[in-house]
């Protein structure tokens, strides 16, 4: 036909099958260049952050933190609170600096402090693996995207589809009316259990951070040591990690 709508619609069926390639290249690029990662810890947050924040400099300090207790920090390796927790581990001598970033039409710059960088067409290729590899969450100060961020973690430690550590809300002026419309509204109307609401913790205390997934890390191990699960990859990385914990002590 002369007026081109059924040459694009036949473009878009040709081409819109080619895009299932995309989105296996980036989780095998994922997979691939994180599986050996060890031990590791996602940070979310507002990209838009500067850096004289408090939550800026909670991140990077909590960065630093996390990486000289052995684990890896993650985040979408971008600016703000991202950029914070990788400027933390970057050259800590202890885990490494990760940043998971997304291509975009506008390009979003990768921040200056990660040892390893990865990039994404599709943000749920992103999202999989911004979770898949990390024990605990971590969630500052964000956006929509930090709160899809949030409730994707907890859907799926929610529906058992992953096990993590710990999710913890760091900034509790910010969270505390989240926390409170959890508690009261989804809970009181059943939407959700109160053991659902349990699953996030909100503080302001890094130490609280570190010391709650130090003590989880252990508890993990026991309970892997009781399922007879010692001979997986990961019990040898806990256990590694453990050791780190204890010449730290």
């Amino acid at each position: 036909m002369s007026d081109g709508k059924v040459a694009i619609g036949a473009q878009l069926d040709f081409s819109e099958p080619w895009s299932i390639f995309r989105v296996m290249a980036d989780f095998v690029n994922g997979y691939d260049s994180l599986k050996n990662l060890g031990p590791s810890v996602t940070v979310f947050g507002s990209a838009r952050t500067q850096s004289d924040n408090r939550y800026y400099k909670a991140a990077q300090k909590l960065g630093y933190m996390l990486a000289e207790n052995g684990f890896n920090v993650v985040t979408g390796g971008s600016a703000g609170i991202m950029e914070a927790a990788n400027r933390g581990a970057y050259g800590s001598g202890g885990g490494k600096s990760i940043g998971l970033n997304i291509e975009l039409p506008r390009e979003q710059a990768s921040n200056a402090y990660l040892d390893l960088s990865l990039k994404f067409d599709y943000f749920f290729a992103r999202k999989v693996m911004l979770v898949k590899y990390s024990y605990a969450y971590i969630i500052f100060p964000g956006g929509f995207g930090t709160m899809d961020e949030l409730f994707e973690a907890l859907t799926l430690v929610q529906t058992r589809k992953i096990f993590p550590i710990g999710i913890f809300l760091i900034g509790v002026d910010y969270y505390k009316p989240l926390i409170d419309f959890i508690r009261s509204s989804m809970v009181n109307d059943d939407a959700i259990s109160k053991e659902d609401a349990d699953l996030i913790k909100l503080t302001d205390d890094l130490n609280e951070v570190i010391n709650f997934t130090k003590e989880r890390v252990s508890a993990r191990i026991g309970e892997m040591e009781e399922m007879g699960l010692t001979k997986l990859t990961d019990y040898a990385r806990l256990k590694k990690l453990q050791e780190t914990h204890r010449r730290g002590s």
